[in-house]
């Protein structure tokens, strides 16, 4: 029912498949609002093993995508043996479920640029090496590995893709979830939008729907015990950011110093290259400034207060 969850149940519905959600609240549920009938809810927390194992034996899936997990790195370090629970048991749990139920089902995990850490060399890509700098990063790493360990050793039908930093219409807008997405709200509501080390700093944004055009073709199309980056290979400026939020909204900018916390775990400029992606005949088709604009008109035509 998240953000790229409820997104990706919308396009495969329209593709004929049948779809299970599985959430651990329904706290979201005006994300599914237009589908409700056409899908399948069971409310699961991926922490509570028994349920989740009853709930793959019950509908042996020919596909699971896996979206769930804790999200914040600020709240990894808060809660570091939840996070293991979440992001990599989970992970483990589902694929050894597989493994036991002999299920023909492709495992699709989506994973995060997180993992990466601190690039030594741009643009980063499948091969580039990993040291993350958060206990959610190191977590999600693990799940990539037990991926490919799975696919190596007992022939499970595994994937996984990595999503740069995406925004747009359904994305929490908290400062500790998705910043650019808090951005775009904070300047939508008119109020000052503050941004680190003057923006002289970039990264690859990418919006939604260009993301989940991607997770379906890779759904479809990707090799098994492979993994895909979702990027848009293009650098976004900070600054360049601000600039644009301006002349959308008229929120003012304020520049300041970046917070020591964010200094020890931030991982600084980033771009991808797609090109492995861009092979199984996909392609990202919105700009950043135009999911821009589509992301303020969402907030003005949901009334987001």
């Amino acid at each position: 029912m998240g953000f790229i969850g409820s997104h990706l149940a919308e396009h495969l519905i329209k593709q004929n498949h049948k779809i299970i959600i599985v959430t651990k609240s329904h706290t979201k549920k005006s994300n599914i609002h237009a589908i409700k009938n056409r899908i399948k809810i069971e409310k699961i927390d991926v922490t509570n093993l028994a349920k989740l194992g009853k709930s793959i034996e019950q509908n042996k899936p020919d596909v699971i995508i896996h979206l769930a997990g804790q999200t914040s790195h600020a709240k990894s370090f808060e809660s570091p043996l939840e996070d293991v629970d979440s992001n990599a048991k989970s992970t483990l749990f589902i694929l050894e479920k597989i493994r036991q139920l002999k299920l023909k089902c492709r495992f699709v995990l989506g994973s995060t640029f997180i993992v990466v850490g601190r690039p030594k060399t741009l643009p980063v890509n499948e091969e580039t090496p990993c040291a993350p700098t958060t206990i959610y990063g190191t977590n999600r790493l693990a799940s990539e590995y037990y991926c490919k360990i799975y696919h190596n050793v007992f022939g499970i039908d595994t994937v996984i893709f990595r999503i740069t930093n995406s925004f747009g219409p359904r994305e929490q807008y908290l400062t500790n979830k998705n910043a650019v997405n808090y951005l775009i709200y904070k300047a939508y509501k008119g109020e000052d939008i503050t941004i680190f080390n003057k923006g002289k700093f970039f990264r690859d944004l990418i919006y939604v729907s260009d993301v989940i055009s991607a997770v379906s073709i890779i759904m479809r199309k990707g090799k098994a015990g492979n993994l895909y980056w979702i990027s848009s290979g293009k650098k976004t400026w900070f600054y360049e950011l601000g600039k644009w939020l301006t002349q959308l909204t008229g929120a003012k900018v304020q520049y300041v110093a970046t917070p020591k916390y964010t200094k020890r775990v931030d991982v600084g400029n980033f771009v991808v290259s797609n090109s492995k992606l861009r092979s199984l005949g996909w392609k990202p088709q919105i700009p950043v400034r135009v999911g821009i604009r589509k992301t303020l008109a969402n907030f003005r035509d949901s009334n987001q207060i």
